[in-house]
């Protein structure tokens, strides 16, 4: 199934919302900052489990306490498309019960 890149007002326009997210260098990233590195651990396990269950990955990178993915579509080139703001808005849904913000 092909996916069609998102234009930038299309992009903007979802960004809207999902507070914390943005755009950078052509890539959905969203730093979380939880209260240990524990927390943070527990996090990269519960995003890879959505990553899996969509089939869809992310760059993601764990600090001591800290949490940041960039989220594109290699099998859209590259860019931004509508799975990845599904990722965007699991991986969001998921930061409350990790004490993210």
């Amino acid at each position: 199934m092909a996916v069609e890149p998102l234009s930038r007002t299309e992009i903007d326009n979802r960004l809207a919302d999902l507070p914390g997210w943005s755009l950078t260098e052509g890539r959905l990233t969203r730093v979380y900052r939880l209260g240990s590195h524990f927390a943070a651990t527990a996090m990269v396990v519960h995003i890879a489990q959505v990553q899996e269950e969509l089939n869809h990955h992310s760059d993601l990178t764990l600090g001591y306490d800290t949490v940041a993915l960039a989220v594109h579509t290699h099998s859209a080139g590259g860019a931004v498309t509508a799975l990845d703001f599904g990722l965007a808005r699991r991986v969001e849904d998921l930061a409350p019960v990790h004490g993210a913000r």
